[in-house]
């Protein structure tokens, strides 16, 4: 599937989706967050994506103030690009800047220029859309004081929002295959857990808060209302080769291969591959798993009686506030965000 046929057949899906919720009699709901992400979209170009926006807001509308982000790397858009998807209606810009070392870039197999981030940056925030900055740390090679470089750098750049995520090597990857040769070393936990503290301290030094495990923002208003719907588990409709959607408590996913999509929206059948209705048990745990990785964290309750104990051990492990435990929240410490997978286990 090509750039040029990509659009068509994702606004097929998108006329496909309308008809099913229209079938399945659920009420009109107004679109709240609408994300183009999941590769650099904006090689697609400023009009394919306002169109493809333009289809979704015939479709559903767009709330009144709906947040509209499209990732971009930094070499990917021009001011005049940045211009007209303000003027389309997008109010928003996911910079992957990843790193500000050559080296990393390169290691990562990210072309752009650090040199040119700020610029582009600028010219963002000229246009009038918010902007957020996504960095990736613990990539093999990489030191502590590279990455204390990085974090520097991002918050010299005067950005809204910014979202750091360990690196996690996908299996049959080009960079899975490197560290399995040898080539380079396997991410270290520790270190990512040190530079996770150290992001963490240099940020809120700066005004930013998290509000999620891998995100920080400068202000309430600023924080990605697109991450906050996913980790309260609310609905979404993922478009496109290999999105995941969840509507109702029902979760499905499209094929992945590209051209299979495409074949499958031109012969007007669902691109779905696969389906699961979550149980009202399994909703409870997803609420779980996804509510305390944010500030807020989760109401007690949701947690059964007999988990009294294994909460009073994680607060004297320091994972769990304990203050906020005893008013009925269950919200994790710093220490307590570096194991959050643990938490969960413990806790479901």
């Amino acid at each position: 599937m090509s750039h040029q046929s990509y659009p068509q057949s994702a606004m097929a899906e998108m006329e496909w989706g309308a008809r099913v919720l229209d079938e399945a009699r659920l009420p009109q709901r107004p679109v709240s967050s609408v994300f183009f992400g999941g590769g650099t979209p904006t090689l697609l170009g400023p009009q394919a994506l306002v169109a493809m926006l333009d289809k979704a807001r015939s479709l559903w509308e767009l709330a009144p103030g709906a947040e509209v982000t499209t990732e971009a790397n930094p070499d990917s858009v021009t001011p005049k690009d940045l211009a007209e998807l303000v003027e389309g209606g997008f109010t928003r810009v996911s910079f992957g800047v990843q790193s500000v070392v050559p080296s990393v870039l390169a290691t990562l197999d990210r072309t752009h220029n650090p040199e040119a981030v700020p610029r582009v940056i600028d010219a963002a925030r000229a246009a009038g859309l918010q902007v957020s900055l996504d960095l990736i740390f613990g990539t093999p090679g990489e030191t502590l004081e590279q990455w204390n470089d990085t974090v520097s750098q991002a918050l010299s750049y005067g950005s809204d929002h910014i979202s750091a995520y360990a690196l996690i090597v996908e299996p049959g990857t080009a960079l899975a295959r490197r560290i399995d040769r040898g080539e380079l070393p396997r991410p270290d936990d520790d270190l990512q857990a040190d530079m996770y503290v150290l992001a963490d301290e240099a940020f809120a030094s700066q005004g930013f808060h998290w509000y999620e495990i891998s995100n920080w923002a400068t202000s309430t208003e600023l924080e990605s209302r697109h991450n906050r719907s996913y980790w309260s588990a609310e609905d979404w409709w993922g478009i496109g080769p290999g999105a995941h959607s969840h509507v109702g408590g029902v979760r499905w996913w499209n094929v992945k291969h590209p051209a299979a999509f495409a074949t499958r929206m031109s012969d007007g059948v669902s691109p779905a591959h696969g389906r699961e209705v979550l149980s009202a048990d399994q909703q409870v745990v997803e609420k779980i798993l996804l509510g305390i990785r944010m500030r807020e964290g989760i109401p007690r309750e949701w947690v059964g009686r007999d988990k009294t104990p294994v909460i009073a051990q994680l607060m004297g492990r320091g994972y769990l506030d304990p203050t906020a435990a005893l008013g009925g929240r269950l919200i994790l410490t710093l220490t307590g965000r570096l194991v959050a997978d643990y938490v969960v286990r413990v806790l479901t």
